[in-house]
């Protein structure tokens, strides 16, 4: 892996499916082990019963408050600095009870692929 600086370009954020937008900070084939994306859900959204085949994932929360559910574990409030680790296919969600966006970084082991990402009923 080379030295590099990737610079945040707000214009690269977009709407996944999931129910939250996403601005994907790194995710390439030159660092296959960690990927890390800015997740921002709107007040009072939710994301989707979902689940992530063969990858941890790891929320950090940078701003507002959410509540989030992984797997059959209490609906938990978090909010800034917080740390949720959720292990790989294991289904989770989180929805943003603040008044305020949620922003959060969600880093991936090994990174993010959309082939990983699997639908969940409620």
């Amino acid at each position: 892996m080379q030295l590099k600086i990737l610079k945040y370009d707000p214009e690269k954020e977009y709407f996944f499916r999931e129910g939250c937008f996403i601005n994907e900070l790194s995710n390439t084939d030159d660092d296959p082990e960690l990927s890390v994306a800015r997740v921002r859900v709107r007040v009072g959204d939710c994301t989707a019963w979902h689940r992530l085949e063969g990858r941890i994932e790891r929320y950090v929360i940078l701003r507002g408050i959410g509540l989030v559910e992984i797997g059959d574990m209490t609906p938990t409030r978090v909010s800034e600095g917080d740390l949720v680790v959720i292990p790989a296919g294991c289904r989770q969600r989180i929805r943003n009870i603040g008044e305020n966006e949620l922003i959060f970084l969600a880093l991936c082991t090994p990174r993010f692929l959309e082939t990983s990402y699997r639908e969940m009923g409620s």
